[in-house]
C-alpha cells in the first residue's frame, strides 16, 4: 500500500471578472459565474453600468455592482480603467471579460499583451474581432434561461416594420423614437395598452426583442429568429 501523499492539484488562476452589464442581461449572471469558476479563482466580480436603469443586477448577489453613471461609453472606459490596474498591479492572472461589445477588442488584446490570459464571453452576436482578440471565448446565446413563449400580434408587426426600416447598421431604434413612430403612424399610445411602458411592454417580450444601452440610449432590436418562427 502506497505511503505517499496525495498529489496537489496545480492551483487555480486568480481571476478578475467584468461584466458589462448594459451589454448583457441578468439572465446569464449564474452561467458567467459557472464560467469563472471553470476558468479560475475569481477574486473580482464586478457588474458595470447605470443602477437607476440595472436594478436586477444591482440586487444579484455574488456580484460588485459599479456604477458608472451615464456619461457616453462610462461603463466601456471603468472597465478598461479596472481592468489595466488589475493587470498592472499583478493582481490576477487572468481577466475574464463579459460583453458583446467589439470596443473591447483593444482591451483584450493589451491585457494578452501584459501576459494574462483573457477569456471572454458574449451572446451569438459578438463580432469575430473580440472573439480573436481574447485567449479563448465562450458564447452565452446557448446558455440563456428559457425566455417568455412567443406571443405575436399585429401591434409587433407594427414594431417589426418600424425597425426594419430605421434601424441603422443593426444597431436598432431608440425606444423614445419607436413610441413616437407608433403614436403619429398607429395612433398607438403605450399608456393605453395594459403593459403601460414601454419598458415592461418589451421586457414581456424577451423572445422578440432585444434591448440594450447605447450611448446613453435605450435601443430596441428585433431577435429575426422569433419573428421567422412567428410569422412561419
Amino acid at each position: 500500500m502506497s505511503t505517499l501523499p496525495p498529489t496537489r492539484l496545480t492551483p487555480a488562476p486568480r481571476l478578475s471578472v467584468f461584466v458589462d452589464a448594459e451589454n448583457i442581461p441578468v439572465t446569464h449572471a449564474q452561467t458567467i459565474l459557472d464560467l469563472a469558476l471553470r476558468y479560475g479563482d475569481p477574486d473580482l466580480l464586478r457588474a458595470y453600468g447605470n443602477v437607476g436603469l440595472l436594478p436586477d443586477w444591482d440586487k444579484l448577489p455574488g456580484f460588485q455592482f459599479i456604477h458608472s453613471g451615464c456619461g457616453k461609453n462610462a461603463t466601456d472606459m471603468l472597465i478598461c480603467v479596472d481592468a489595466m490596474e488589475r493587470a498592472l498591479s499583478d493582481q490576477c492572472a487572468a481577466v475574464f471579460l463579459v460583453s458583446s461589445d467589439q470596443d473591447f477588442t483593444h482591451l483584450a488584446t493589451r491585457l494578452r499583451g501584459y501576459g494574462l490570459t483573457v477569456i471572454g464571453a458574449g451572446e451569438a452576436k459578438t463580432s469575430m474581432r473580440f472573439r480573436a482578440a481574447c485567449s479563448v471565448f465562450e458564447e452565452l446565446e446557448g446558455c440563456r434561461e428559457p425566455e417568455n413563449p412567443i406571443i405575436f400580434d399585429e401591434t409587433d408587426a407594427r414594431i417589426h416594420r418600424i425597425i426594419k426600416r430605421d434601424s441603422k447598421q443593426g444597431k436598432g431604434v431608440a425606444v423614445t423614437y419607436l413610441s413616437n413612430q407608433m403614436r403619429t403612424e398607429h395612433q398607438f399610445c403605450i399608456s393605453k395598452h395594459p403593459d403601460k411602458t414601454w419598458k415592461k411592454y418589451l421586457s414581456n417580450r424577451k423572445a422578440i426583442y432585444d434591448v440594450t444601452l447605447n450611448d446613453g440610449l435605450n435601443m430596441v432590436r428585433y431577435r429575426p429568429e422569433a419573428f421567422r418562427l412567428a410569422t412561419a
